[in-house]
């Protein structure tokens, strides 16, 4: 039956196209690494709606949400987070109802819904109409000049541009559009908006990922970040927007070294990310047709997912996506640290010594290595550098950390602060709906471990941190929590047990003395960590003048990919119960996770595959200020918010050295 639908949908978009060959808009562009947006636009609106693919995602989506675990909070979002606010079901219920032209329409409205959730660790990924994403040649920055806050076309976008290849700098030479004379330009107007609120609406409606509208805002504006293990540069949401709808931006701006404004029709290029077509049948083939690794698979009978071969222990991620942009941008080189790298530096973490040896920064870039031993073999290597040489502060600068694997924010919270302070995780609970207490009571069992599903219950421990036996069902009975009017059932409350995934002792006190505020960080769970449990100094850098921003944008626990629950429903033997959601039809992918980030920008660690489906938060992590209220909810401001200068906001090593005046001269 599922080759037979394959095979009907095929046809039915070959048929479509067979008419007009000649017309193809997909073969128009084909082999072509940039290209205008309405000519991508056009290849992607070209496959009609289809209602069989329809039912299959919102069947899907749906069977997911029931495992949600903020699915009743928003109904009504505790303040300051009121603007996410609405009624899930209901929306399924009107993406289902509502009359649509192509399956690019559709697939963009179940994008646009979760998306304004403005959970990270909850969204849905069309893999198939984000296979062109726009770039603009003025990526606009926002910084304090003379003492007051604007925005302007990055000042380093003369190096910046050419860093996108050739191919770029082509499309815009063949237009022709003269980029170069923009780059410092301050910013008066976008599409006829002052630029803060032209950023509140990216915030508002494209953005994502975080709870917080000023973390959203600072998403808006391009940023240096690790990327890989390679300093880079991001193009923010307003210049590097995911889909191809939008041919240009109207900028109203002085120019650098004049005192005269002018407006200015800026062309965005379509950057191709996807796989290599010929047409709209190839395109089709290549891109948004299921694939081996759509869904989950049942790892008892031996199949392993080939991106994920099955550890011995599955390790839990928390991270969000960043879909702006995809491909990552070197940093300028003159913007480069130019101080020597501390040892354990060729990872995710990269270490340095200030001038006067009192000061070490540790700037981590993700919580998601290659390597997952190798982040911990780091972290000892520099503090065990810093400690050498003397230095007695430290900052942890965690600008667009984008999150990765819960353990390792644990590991380097207990690094920090000593083994003496316990389990170094939040207590966390996850949704008891009848098909999640299926899965434990199956898993049990069949005596199942840690090695084959996330239910087991040696993934976990009591609160008196000792690990449950394989044979406690923590799900069974549920534990009802009353929120916005609702019942919603949970399980037992549990830690993590991280540190039976540590290859490294940890201190049993803290190499720094946390207490006096020398650890500078703004990354969700990691920051609330430092903050709720040790009181360190916590800046945020950038936002909207006068609009406050929380020092975490997001903070779930877990995330799920679908591809992840799958394999868990498969694992226990359950895809055929009738709660069981279907596989996925179409190359797309929800996921739910955890976060972990800087500048108020709180991204989360997670498994990110070569294509995006559905993914959803899987677990609540409850705050230590209030075990009544998840952190997500938990509003947290900084104790320093700073602008940034023309000289830090791509500029690391500046930042640092501003840092460090503030917080310890």
């Amino acid at each position: 039956m599922f080759i037979a639908v394959l095979v009907h949908i095929t046809r039915l978009f070959l048929l479509t196209m067979s008419t007009a060959a000649t017309a193809d808009p997909c073969a128009a562009i084909a082999g072509q690494p940039f290209v205008v947006p309405a000519k991508a636009l056009a290849c992607l609106k070209s496959f009609p709606f289809n209602e069989t693919l329809r039912q299959n995602v919102l069947n899907n989506i749906a069977g997911v949400f029931d495992f949600y675990t903020f699915e009743e909070f928003y109904l009504n979002s505790p303040p300051p987070f009121q603007e996410s606010t609405t009624n899930i079901r209901a929306d399924i219920a009107r993406i289902n109802s509502t009359k649509f032209e192509t399956d690019y329409d559709f697939n963009r409205a179940v994008y646009n819904f979760t998306t304004q959730l403005n959970d990270g660790h909850t969204r849905y990924f069309p893999n198939c109409y984000q296979t062109f994403q726009n770039l603009l040649p003025a990526p606009v920055v926002s910084f304090e000049q003379n003492g007051v806050q604007s925005v302007f076309v990055a000042p380093d976008s003369t190096e910046l541009i050419p860093l996108v290849g050739t191919a770029f700098t082509d499309f815009f030479a063949a237009i022709p559009f003269n980029w170069q004379r923009l780059a410092g330009a301050r910013v008066l107007s976008i599409n006829g908006m002052d630029p803060f609120a032209y950023a509140d609406l990216i915030a508002d409606t494209e953005s994502g990922n975080f709870i917080d509208h000023g973390v959203r805002v600072n998403s808006a504006f391009g940023s240096y970040r690790i990327s890989g293990t390679d300093f880079s540069q991001r193009f923010g949401d307003i210049s590097g927007p995911g889909f191809p709808d939008r041919d240009s931006l109207t900028l109203t701006l002085v120019p650098a070294n004049s005192t005269k404004a002018e407006t200015v029709v800026v062309p965005f290029a379509a950057d191709y990310l996807g796989a290599p077509f010929t047409d709209s049948a190839s395109f089709w083939a290549a891109n948004c047709a299921a694939t081996a690794d759509t869904n989950g698979v049942d790892l008892r009978s031996g199949g392993v997912q080939s991106r994920d071969a099955k550890p011995e222990r599955r390790l839990a991620r928390a991270s969000i996506i960043d879909v702006a942009p995809k491909n990552a941008v070197g940093l300028p080189s003159p913007f480069l640290p130019t101080l020597p790298p501390a040892a354990g530096s060729t990872g995710v973490i990269k270490s340095f010594i200030l001038p006067g040896n009192k000061t070490g920064v540790m700037f981590v870039g993700s919580f998601e290595p290659d390597d997952f031993n190798s982040f911990q073999t780091d972290t000892v290597a520099a503090v065990n550098e810093f400690q050498a040489s003397g230095v007695t502060r430290l900052i942890i600068d965690l600008t667009n950390n984008g999150g990765g694997f819960v353990c390792l924010g644990q590991f380097l919270h207990q690094f920090l602060a000593g083994s003496n302070i316990g389990n170094p995780g939040f207590q966390s609970i996850n949704r008891a709906n009848t098909l999640a207490q299926k899965i434990v009571a199956s898993d049990i069992a069949q005596g199942l471990d840690d090695s084959f599903s996330f239910y087991t219950p040696d993934n976990w421990a009591f609160l008196n941190n000792t690990v449950m036996p394989l044979t406690h069902n923590y799900i069974t009975p549920s534990v009802p929590f009353f929120v916005n009017g609702v019942t919603d059932h949970f399980s037992q409350r549990f830690l993590d047990t991280c540190a039976e995934s540590f290859v490294v002792p940890t201190p049993a006190t803290p190499p720094f003395n946390l207490n006096n505020g020398n650890c500078a960080s703004t990354c969700a769970m990691f920051s609330t960590l430092m903050f709720e449990r040790h009181q360190t100094k916590i800046a945020v850098f950038g936002g909207k003048p006068g609009e406050q921003v929380q020092y975490k944008g997001m903070a779930g626990n877990q995330v799920l990919e679908w591809t992840d629950l799958d394999t868990e429903i498969k694992t226990a033997g359950l895809k055929n119960d009738s709660l069981a959601p279907p596989d996925l039809l179409v190359n797309s992918n929800m996921r739910y996770v955890v976060c972990l980030c800087t500048n108020g920008r709180t991204p989360i660690n997670s498994f990110l595959p070569s294509f995006f489906s559905f993914r959803h938060n899987w677990r609540i992590a409850w705050s230590f200020l209030n075990e009544q209220n998840p952190i997500e909810y938990q509003s947290e401001l900084p104790q320093f918010r700073f602008a940034y200068t023309n000289e830090t906001y791509n500029n690391p090593q500046a930042l640092w050295l501003f840092a460090e005046k503030q917080f310890f001269h």
